[in-house]
């Protein structure tokens, strides 16, 4: 294991993790119609995805969510978020509210008739979605 940042025995590690109420990063027009382009070509599945806040919070995704076929196991890995961020910034959702966002994930096998969406964190609370139903589509639209 390599530390970039040698501390001596006695320096408490500290660990900070940011807030932010609307994510940092947006497309342009032009670069979302690329993105989307791409996305068609390689039959890529789309999740939309909606959460209800019922008390005051953020929520995040984890660079480690897939799409897990039922019957292989096999897992496709999360291409790209869309107005969500990323571990380990926060994205704030007041109490009451629901939050919209886009997760994109490499293909699914073809023989592949149910999936689950997981979120596999080291830690309680990843996003866990059973037995999704595979649609001609692959676009799909789900309630976290």
């Amino acid at each position: 294991m390599s530390d970039q940042n040698p501390r001596s025995n006695t320096e408490p590690e500290e660990h900070t993790e940011t807030i932010i109420e609307v994510p940092a990063v947006r497309f342009d027009d032009k670069l979302k119609e690329e993105i989307l382009g791409q996305i068609h070509e390689e039959k890529a599945v789309i999740v939309h995805c909606i959460y209800h806040a019922e008390i005051d919070g953020s929520i995040r995704i984890w660079s480690s969510t897939f799409l897990i076929d039922k019957a292989s196991g096999e897992r496709s890995h999360m291409h790209h978020a869309e107005n969500i961020t990323l571990a380990p910034e926060w994205t704030h959702v007041p109490a009451g509210k629901s939050y919209r966002f886009t997760l994109i994930f490499a293909p699914l096998p073809g023989s592949c008739a149910f999936f689950d969406l997981l979120e596999d964190i080291p830690q309680a609370g990843g996003f866990f979605i059973r037995n999704i139903k595979r649609n001609r589509s692959d676009i799909y639209n789900v309630v976290i």
